[in-house]
């Protein structure tokens, strides 16, 4: 079985990956859209943090989003043709830099006790650290796509670790 502390390893795996997939393109490529009916680099980027961000909010603490605004515009139930206009990459960046830190940080008092119901949420962020992973990859195969298929750049090495395992031309942790 694998710990908390292991998938927070994990999950700043899986992060590091995202970062070596787009840090070295440029604000067009990343903002780059097939059509209004596609979604560019930069909002995956977003909503892999919202995701993360909003699994943490709803199933362990209830904790205020670093940026709202970008909350919406992440959120994958808004439509494709609505998430053209994205912000700058540093606020994007910044985001995710902030909801990963969140991540770390209430995953770690679940690992320590340091909540209420402490066995129950070791459970529960178990299972969130496993979904949260696994969708980072998921998305990360995306921007490696349109990285490589559209903007001609090589991939980064795909991270290696004895918990991850590709199911479907997917990483996945826990497969």
């Amino acid at each position: 079985m694998t710990t908390l502390t292991e998938l927070v390893t994990e999950y700043d795996r899986a992060t590091n990956y995202t970062r070596e997939l787009w840090h070295d393109l440029t604000p067009a490529e990343v903002m780059w859209r097939e059509s209004d009916e596609a979604s560019a680099i930069g909002w995956h980027l977003g909503h892999q943090a919202a995701v993360a961000h909003y699994m943490v909010r709803n199933l362990t603490a209830a904790e205020p989003s670093p940026d709202p605004e970008l909350d919406d515009l992440m959120d994958s139930a808004t439509a494709e043709r609505d998430r053209g206009d994205l912000p700058d990459l540093a606020r994007i960046g910044d985001y995710r830099d902030a909801v990963a830190e969140r991540v770390r940080f209430r995953i770690g008092n679940i690992d320590s006790g340091n909540v209420g119901a402490p066995a129950q949420l070791r459970i529960i962020a178990k299972t969130l650290m496993t979904a949260v992973v696994n969708h980072e990859y998921q998305h990360s195969k995306w921007i490696g796509e349109v990285r490589a298929d559209v903007h001609n750049k090589d991939l980064p090495p795909i991270p290696v670790s004895d918990a991850l395992t590709e199911i479907d031309g997917y990483l996945v942790v826990g497969g």
